[in-house]
C-alpha cells in the first residue's frame, strides 16, 4: 500500500519523464524542457527536506506529483498555495485532504477513503437496509470516515442506531451492538483489529443469516493468517464468523473493455504492466499513477491552448512560483479533467476523484468481486446476483417484529357453531313440544309460559357463542368493539331469563304449599312474568350503567416475541384482542354477585319445595342438579379461561363448551322428564307420588273435579292428595272389617247370647257414623256404614220380632241383635289392636284436618277418645 525507495529521473533530452515506482517503468511523453517534482518519501523530515531543496535549488517545477503518505502529503499540500503549485497525488487516500479550504491546490487520482461512503449508501438502499450500526477503531483515519458516513446517511433516512468505538478490545462494543439489535454493522478498523472483531462476533453469535458485516476492502490477501495467533479463536471459528462479510474499496483497474486515452484497454495495460514489472511486488496504485501522468499532460495541454488563445506572448515556460495568474490557469485546467483511463472515468469534483468503488464478499476463504459502484453516474451494479447470503434472503436491518393476531381457528369455530346450532334445534323442538301440549294437564301444571321463557333464555345463551367466536380475523376493529357489548348483554339477559323463569315458577309452588292457613291463593302467570321482568330490569340497570360510565373497548395485548415457525429472519409477536375497560374487575364483581344471589335464591326454593310429591309441580331435584352443574362449570370455565388468555382457541373452546353444556343440561332437565312422562303415563305426574288411585276412584274424583287454570292447579292437587289419603284409609278399614267378619263367623256357634246392649253404646255408634270424610261434605262421600245404618235403623231396646224368634240361629245371624253383639265384640278389638297401626278419627271432629300436622295419622289422641269408622 505504501511506496518505498522510489527513483525519479527527468531526461529532458529524450523528452520523456521516467518514473520508476515500486519496480515498474512508465514511459509518458510530456512537455519538452520541463521537469516535475515527484514526492515519494514517507518520512516527514526527509520528505519536507527534499521538497524545500527542490524548490530552493532546482528549476521551477510546474506541478508536484505525489506524495504517498498522508503525513508528508498533508504538510506539503497545505503550503503549496504560497508557491502557486498544483499537487496531484495517486496514493494518498486520507479523508483529511478533502478539505478545500485548507488544501485548495490538492488533487488526487485515487479516491479518498470517504469515497466508499456513497457506495455504502447505495448498497444499503439496494437491500433496503434502513437501520445500521458502526464499529470504529480509535484512529483518526477511521474516525474521519465514520464521521463522513454519519453525514451521508443522515440525510437519506437511514438510522444509525448505535455508534461504538474501541481501542484494543472490541468485545464490549460488539456486545453492545447485539444488545441494541444491530444487524447491519459498518466497520472501520485495520487487519489486526478485524481478527479480534470477528472473534468477538463469533462468541456473541453475531454472524450467519441474521447479520451482515461491511468492512474496508483494502486488506491484503489472506490477511487473517497474519493475525490469527493474536486472537483467542480457532481458525475455523474465525472463518465461520468472517463468512459473507462485504469489503468496500476503490477499483484498481476498470473492468470495462473500452479503450483508454492511451489507446489501450485496461486489460491490455494490465498485461503490459505485469510484463514490465517482472517479479517485482505489485501495487494497487499503479493504475492511478498511470492515469495521474495523463492528468498532468492533459492539464498542461489545456493550459497551453488557453494561453495561445488568450495571450500569445505568454507561455507555460514563463511560470514561476509568484505568477499567480498561471497558477490559477493550471488549477482551472486540472478541474476540467475528464477522460477514460485505466482506472475508469477520471473526473474531479472539488479536487476529489470520482472513481469506481468495488464490492467484494468473503466466500469460502477467498474474496470474490460481487459488484461495483460508479461515482460519476451514481449507479450500483451487482454482478449476476453473485452476493451469497447465509440465509434464504438478505438479512433484515433489525429484528423484524411481525405482529400476528392470534385468532380463533376456523375449523374450531365451525365445529362449535355446529354444536351450537344443534343445541338451538333441540331448544326449538322443546319449544314446539311445550306449545303443542300446552293444554295437557302435565304441561299446564308446569307453567308453559315460564317454560317458554326458559327456552328463550337458553337460545340467547346459545346465540352468544357465535359472537364470542368473532374476532379480528372476521370483523373490523369497530365491529369487534360493538360485539364486546352485544355478546355481554345477550349472555347476561339469556342467563337471567332462563333461570329467572325457572325460579319464578318454583316460587309459586313454594308460595302455595307453604300456605298454612289454606286460604285460597291464586298466583297467575302474569305475576311470574313481573318477577322475571324485575330480574331483567336489574340486569338492564347494571348493563346500562356499565355502558354509560365505563363501556367495553377493544384492547390489544402483546406477548413476548417468538421465532418464526417457517424459519424466516423475523420474530413473531403474538397479539390478542380483548374486551376490557378501566374498572373491569368492579363491573364483573357486580354481575357475578347478582348472578350468585340469584342462584342461591334458586337453591333455597328447590330445598323448600323438595317434599312436594306431585312431579308436574316439583322441579326441585332438577333445579338442584341444574344449579350444581352450572355453578361448577362456570367456576371451572372462568378459571381455565383466565389461565388461557394467551390461547384464544383454547379459551373460546372452553367458554363455548361451558355455555353449550349449561344450556343443554338445563333444558334437558326441565323438558326431557316431561316429555317421557307425557308419553308413558301423563296422569301419574299430576297425582301424588305416594298414592295411586284405583280406576273407580279416578272416575269418582273426575266427576267432582272441575277444570281450572294452571294458577289453581296447586290447590287442587293438594285437595286431591287429601282425598286419596281418605280413600286409602277407608280401603284399609274395609280390609280390616273383612278380617273381623271372619272372626265373627267363627264365633256364631257360641252358646252365649247377649241379652242387651246399653242404649248409650248405640248412641256412640251413631256419633261415629255422623263423621264425614276428610274433604268438604259431598253427597257421594259419606261413610258406607252410616248409609247402611240410616237405611236400616236398629230396633229399640227390649223389642223383638216374633217371626224371627223361632228361626234357626244361623239364619238369624244378620238380625239386629247379632249385629249389636258383633259390634260389642269388634269395638274393643279395633280399639286395642288395629287403631294404633292405622290411626283413627276423633268422634268430635266434624270436618277434615286443616294441615298435614293435624292429620289423623300424626295427631295424638288419647286412646279412650279414639274410635274406628267401620266400613260396613
Amino acid at each position: 500500500m505504501r511506496l518505498y525507495n522510489e527513483v525519479i529521473s527527468c531526461d529532458v533530452k529524450r523528452n520523456y519523464l521516467c518514473v520508476c515506482t515500486a519496480g515498474f517503468l512508465l514511459l509518458v511523453k510530456v512537455l519538452e524542457g520541463k521537469c516535475f517534482l515527484i514526492l515519494c518519501q514517507c518520512d516527514n523530515a526527509k520528505g519536507l527536506k527534499a521538497f524545500y531543496d527542490a524548490i530552493k535549488y532546482g528549476p521551477n517545477h510546474l506541478m508536484v506529483f505525489g506524495g504517498v503518505c498522508a503525513t508528508v502529503t498533508s504538510i506539503i499540500a497545505e503550503s503549496l498555495k504560497g508557491w502557486n503549485l498544483v499537487q496531484l497525488s495517486f496514493a494518498a487516500t486520507t479523508p483529511e485532504l478533502a478539505d478545500k479550504k485548507k488544501y485548495p491546490y490538492f488533487f488526487r487520482t485515487v479516491p479518498s477513503d470517504n469515497a466508499v461512503n456513497p457506495a455504502i449508501l447505495k448498497l444499503l438502499k439496494y437491500y433496503q437496509w434502513k437501520r445500521v450500526g458502526t464499529l470504529t477503531q480509535d484512529v483518526q483515519r477511521f474516525s474521519e470516515v465514520r464521521n463522513d458516513l454519519t453525514g451521508v446517511l443522515y440525510g437519506e433516512d437511514i438510522e444509525i442506531s448505535d455508534t461504538e468505538s474501541f481501542s484494543n478490545d472490541p468485545c464490549t462494543s460488539v456486545k453492545k451492538l447485539k444488545g441494541n439489535d444491530v444487524r447491519i454493522i459498518l466497520g472501520q478498523f485495520d487487519e489486526e483489529m478485524a481478527v479480534k472483531v470477528f472473534c468477538c462476533a463469533y462468541v456473541e453469535e453475531m454472524y450467519g443469516s441474521k447479520y451482515q458485516w461491511i468492512i474496508p476492502g483494502w486488506y491484503e490477501n489472506l490477511w487473517w493468517e497474519s493475525w490469527i495467533n493474536s486472537s483467542q479463536c480457532l481458525s475455523k471459528n474465525l472463518l465461520a464468523a468472517m463468512e459473507g462479510y462485504i469489503g468496500v474499496d476503490f477499483e484498481p483497474l476498470s473492468s470495462k473493455m473500452n479503450k483508454t486515452i492511451s489507446g489501450r484497454t485496461p486489460q491490455q495495460y494490465e498485461r503490459e504492466y505485469n510484463a514490465k514489472r517482472g517479479d517485482g511486488q505489485s501495487s494497487k496504485f499503479h493504475g492511478y499513477a498511470y492515469d495521474g501522468i495523463w492528468v498532468i499532460a492533459k492539464t498542461l495541454q489545456r493550459a497551453m491552448k488557453y494561453l495561445n488563445a488568450t495571450n500569445k506572448h505568454q507561455k507555460i515556460e514563463d511560470f514561476n512560483y509568484t505568477n499567480h495568474k498561471l497558477g490559477k490557469i493550471f488549477l482551472d485546467a486540472m478541474n476540467e479533467t475528464n477522460f477514460f483511463g485505466v482506472t475508469g472515468q477520471v473526473v474531479f469534483r472539488n479536487g476529489e476523484r470520482m472513481g469506481t468503488i468495488k464490492f467484494t464478499q468473503f466466500q469460502e476463504r477467498k474474496e470474490v468481486k460481487v459488484g461495483e459502484y460508479n461515482a460519476v453516474a451514481d449507479t450500483l451494479e451487482i454482478i449476476n446476483n453473485s452476493i451469497r447470503f447465509q440465509g434464504l434472503e438478505p438479512p433484515k436491518d433489525k429484528t423484524i417484529i411481525q405482529e400476528e393476531l392470534r385468532k380463533i381457528s376456523l375449523p374450531l369455530y365451525s365445529i362449535l357453531s355446529a354444536l351450537t346450532i344443534l343445541g338451538m334445534i333441540m331448544a326449538s323442538a322443546f319449544l314446539f313440544f311445550n306449545i303443542k301440549n300446552r293444554n295437557q294437564k302435565l304441561i299446564k301444571m308446569s307453567s308453559p309460559y315460564m317454560n317458554n321463557l326458559i327456552i328463550l333464555g337458553g337460545m340467547l345463551s346459545y346465540a352468544s357463542i357465535f359472537l364470542f367466536g368473532l374476532d379480528g380475523s372476521f370483523v373490523s376493529e369497530k365491529t369487534f368493539e360493538t360485539l364486546c357489548t352485544v355478546r355481554t348483554w345477550i349472555l347476561t339477559v339469556g342467563y337471567t331469563t332462563a333461570f329467572g323463569a325457572m325460579f319464578a315458577k318454583t316460587w309459586r309452588v313454594h308460595a302455595i304449599f307453604k300456605n298454612v292457613k289454606m286460604k285460597k291463593k291464586i298466583i297467575k302467570d302474569q305475576k311470574l312474568m313481573v318477577i322475571v321482568g324485575g330480574m331483567l330490569l336489574i340486569d338492564l340497570c347494571i348493563l346500562i350503567c356499565w355502558q354509560v360510565v365505563d363501556p367495553l373497548r377493544r384492547t390489544v395485548e402483546k406477548y413476548n416475541m417468538e421465532p418464526d415457525p417457517a424459519g424466516r429472519d423475523i420474530s413473531i409477536r403474538p397479539i390478542l384482542e380483548h374486551c376490557e375497560n378501566t374498572h373491569m374487575t368492579i363491573w364483573l364483581g357486580i354481575v357475578y354477585a347478582y348472578k350468585g344471589l340469584l342462584m342461591l335464591f334458586g337453591c333455597f326454593l328447590a330445598w323448600e319445595t323438595r317434599n312436594v310429591s306431585i312431579p308436574a309441580l316439583n322441579d326441585s331435584k332438577y333445579i338442584g342438579m341444574s344449579v350444581y352443574n352450572v355453578g361448577i362449570m362456570c367456576i371451572i370455565g372462568a378459571a381455565v379461561s383466565f389461565l388461557t388468555r394467551d390461547q384464544p382457541n383454547v379459551q373460546f373452546c372452553i367458554v363455548a363448551l361451558v355455555i353449550i353444556f349449561c344450556s343443554t343440561i338445563t333444558l334437558c332437565l326441565v323438558f326431557v322428564p316431561k316429555l317421557i312422562t307425557l308419553r308413558t303415563n301423563p296422569d301419574a305426574a299430576t297425582q301424588n307420588r305416594r298414592f295411586q288411585f284405583t280406576q273407580n276412584q279416578k272416575k269418582e274424583d273426575s266427576k267432582t273435579s272441575t277444570s281450572v287454570t294452571s294458577v289453581n292447579q296447586a290447590s287442587t292437587s293438594r285437595l286431591e292428595g287429601l282425598q286419596s289419603e281418605n280413600h286409602r284409609l277407608r280401603m284399609k278399614i274395609t280390609e280390616l272389617d273383612k278380617d273381623l267378619e271372619e272372626v265373627t263367623m267363627q264365633l256364631q256357634d257360641t252358646p252365649e247370647k247377649t241379652t242387651y246392649i246399653k242404649q248409650n253404646h248405640y248412641q256412640d255408634l251413631n256419633d261415629i257414623l255422623s263423621i264425614r270424610n276428610f274433604t268438604d261434605s259431598k253427597d257421594g262421600e259419606k261413610a258406607i256404614l252410616k248409609n247402611h245404618l240410616d237405611q236400616n235403623p236398629p230396633a229399640q231396646w227390649g223389642t223383638s220380632d216374633p217371626s224371627r224368634t223361632s228361626k234357626d240361629p244361623i239364619e238369624d245371624i244378620n238380625s239386629p241383635e247379632h249385629i249389636q253383639r258383633r259390634l260389642s265384640l269388634q269395638l274393643p278389638i279395633l280399639h286395642h289392636a288395629y287403631l294404633p297401626s292405622i290411626g283413627g278419627v276423633d268422634a268430635s271432629c266434624a270436618s277434615p284436618c286443616v294441615s298435614p300436622s293435624a292429620s289423623p295419622r300424626h295427631r295424638h289422641v288419647p286412646p279412650s277418645f279414639r274410635v274406628m269408622v267401620s266400613g260396613l
